[in-house]
C-alpha cells in the first residue's frame, strides 16, 4: 500500500519528511521550493489515489505558479500544524 492511497498517512508522511529536513537544518525558503517540485511531480506523474489528492491536483492544474506555490506552503502548514 502506497502512502498516497491514503489522505491521513500521505499528511504523516510529509510531516515526518518535514521534520527530517527541519532536523538537517533546511531553511523554510528550500521546504517551500521542495514542496514546490514535489507538487509539480505529482500533478505530472501520479494519478491521484483519493479525493483529497483530486481536489489538490484540480486546484494544481488551474493554478498559475505563484499560485502552486502557496498550494504547496499550505500543505506545508497543514503537515506543520498537525505535527
Amino acid at each position: 500500500m502506497s502512502v498516497l492511497d491514503n489522505w491521513e498517512q500521505w499528511k504523516d508522511f510529509l510531516g515526518s519528511r518535514l521534520n527530517q529536513a527541519e532536523t538537517e537544518g533546511m531553511s523554510q525558503n528550500v521546504v517551500s521550493d521542495v514542496a514546490y517540485q514535489v507538487g509539480e511531480y505529482l500533478a505530472q506523474q501520479v494519478d491521484p489515489k483519493n479525493e483529497q489528492e483530486r481536489v489538490l491536483a484540480e486546484l494544481w492544474k488551474v493554478a498559475d505558479e505563484q499560485e502552486q506555490h502557496a498550494i504547496a506552503n499550505m500543505m506545508v502548514k497543514l503537515v506543520q500544524n498537525e505535527g
